[in-house]
């Protein structure tokens, strides 16, 4: 699998995560349990956006069980075919974002469908990296790359043998890329969003279509033990 690949989709991760909870009031768009904690912010201070908090979580599951289906059922191209989903979803999602954005209201229908367009894009990714991509770091989620990051480190002082050392330093370099994608994802979106509003939404399918350049020069991915 070519590096650049989950380095790519992690940038993508990170960026329209970050454009969507600024979009979307606080809706998180790859990270969705993370919506359970904006929720109870939304229903406790009175703030919008309650609606499409409830929503991300059942969109999530129910898109992550039909790319599983899909990737079984299609077999060796189901990774070109899922990216090719993924950036067909971003165009949509972009599309809504200009044309009906910006939100005035997080639980409004023009939000809801943006939002949900955007839960259904990154649900794929998400499924991608554990069917398709099982061997590398995950590209959407950072606690648990964080977390063995500093495990790593951890073991780097110690003292470990030295063929354990080549492997979590090989490891280490991995994950300190996926996060730093990902923070690079966040920090682009963030400033794009300042200075162009819900035209930043433009940008994600741009990059994921070049994922599915990468995607498709690496021929049919092997899946993970299960995936058939």
């Amino acid at each position: 699998m070519k590096a650049s690949l989950p380095i790519l989709l992690s940038v993508n991760g990170g960026y329209v995560d970050t454009a969507g909870y600024l979009a979307l009031h606080g809706l998180f768009t790859t990270h969705v349990t993370g919506n359970f904690v904006t929720l109870g912010a939304a229903v406790v201070l009175g703030t919008g956006g309650a609606i499409a908090k409830l929503l991300a979580l059942p969109m999530f599951c129910t898109v992550v069980i039909a790319t599983r289906l899909l990737s079984a059922t299609i077999g060796a191209s189901a990774l070109r075919t899922l990216l090719g989903i993924k950036v067909a979803l971003l165009i949509l999602g972009a599309v809504l974002a200009i044309s009906l954005g910006p939100f005035d209201s997080g639980d409004g229908w023009p939000a809801l469908f943006t939002g949900m367009t955007l839960v259904a894009a990154m649900a794929i990714q998400n499924a991608i990296h554990r069917i398709h991509m099982g061997t590398a770091p995950p590209t959407t989620i950072m606690t648990g790359n964080t977390t063995q990051i500093m495990i790593d480190l951890a073991d780097f002082v110690r003292g470990v043998p030295a063929d354990a050392r080549k492997a979590i330093g090989m490891r280490l370099s991995r994950m300190s890329g996926a996060v730093a994608a990902f923070a690079a994802g966040c920090a682009a979106a963030a400033l794009l969003f300042a200075k162009l509003g819900v035209w930043c939404f433009a940008i994600p399918p741009l990059a994921a279509a070049c994922t599915l350049w990468l995607g498709e020069s690496q021929g049919g991915a092997k899946q993970t033990p299960g995936s058939t």
